[in-house]
Formats: C-alpha cells, structure tokens, sequence
C-alpha cells in the first residue's frame, strides 16, 4: 500500500452534540459511569479507545449525540481527564472548542479514602469536598481531614 493510500478507521460524525478529545488512554468508560451514560434519552454514544495521537502517544475519543455536557460534568471530565479537549458540535459543525479545566474545588464526585474522615461516617451527612493541589498528574486534598488523594485512588473509585 502506497503513503497515500493508508487505511484508516472512520467514525461517523454526529449532527449534535459534545466529542470529548484527548482524554487519557482508559479513562473513557470512568467518564461513561461518572456521566451515567448511556441514558434513555442518549441514543448514541460512539467511544474509540486507546486510538493513536500525535500529542499523547495514545488517547480516548467519547461522541455523546444530542447533548451538550454542563458546567457540572465538565468538572466531573475533568477529575478523570485534565488534559481533555470538549468540542460542541451543532449542525455537524464546530461551534465551541475549549481546553478542560480542573476546578480549584471538587464536591460530591468521589470520597475521601481516609475510613476515619468524617464524610465516611454513615450517620454524619457530609458532602466530601476537595482543593485541588495539582492538575496532572491529579491530586486532590480533603477538606476535613486533609488527606491527600492522587489519581490512581481517584481511579479506583470508578472501577
């Protein structure tokens, strides 16, 4: 086969909805379970994993058609995927293209790894929140007890 002529594996193009590029390489179905798709009201959610990149050396692609994700899950995205491009796609055209940034404050997304936290108490209704000390690689720190949490325990907690 010529340069010119190389195979290459399509995905189909969505009319509307969110393409979330440049997401680590296995990180896609953590964001899957985050965003709890696919939903009834989704029909189609196309993923490529583990797809070659020229920027990471490996990466994921998640298509959700007919939706556009909030500012809430683009938190949630960007906890798993710092790094992450979110395209708003209307029309099969480009409308929107924005880096993913981290917030300086996490709530509600996962749990303090500590047992003896106190948002770990099952009779203590606390909403675990977390400062961001770093954004890639992730590590967040607990604000009542001040544990540290990187992102291989981040992880774990969508497996």
């Amino acid at each position: 086969m010529s340069e010119n002529n190389k195979s290459e594996l399509k995905i189909k193009a969505i009319e509307n909805g969110t393409v979330i590029d440049h997401i680590t390489a296995n990180k896609t179905l953590h964001i899957l379970k985050i965003l709890n798709l696919p939903d009834k009201e989704i029909r189609n959610v196309t993923v490529a994993m583990n797809v070659s990149s020229k920027e990471m050396g490996r990466k994921d692609i998640l298509k959700i058609e007919n939706r556009e994700l909030d500012h809430e899950e683009l938190n949630q995205v960007a906890l798993i995927a710092p790094k992450a491009t979110i395209n708003i796609i209307r029309d099969y055209k480009l409308v929107k293209k924005d880096k993913i940034v981290l917030p300086e404050k996490i709530t509600s997304i996962i749990k303090c790894t500590n047992p003896k936290c106190i948002t770990n108490y099952e009779n203590e209704p606390i909403t675990p929140i977390f400062k961001v000390v770093n954004d890639c690689p992730t590590v967040v720190r607990c604000h009542y007890c001040e544990k540290l949490i990187k992102t291989e325990d981040i992880d774990k907690q969508f497996e």
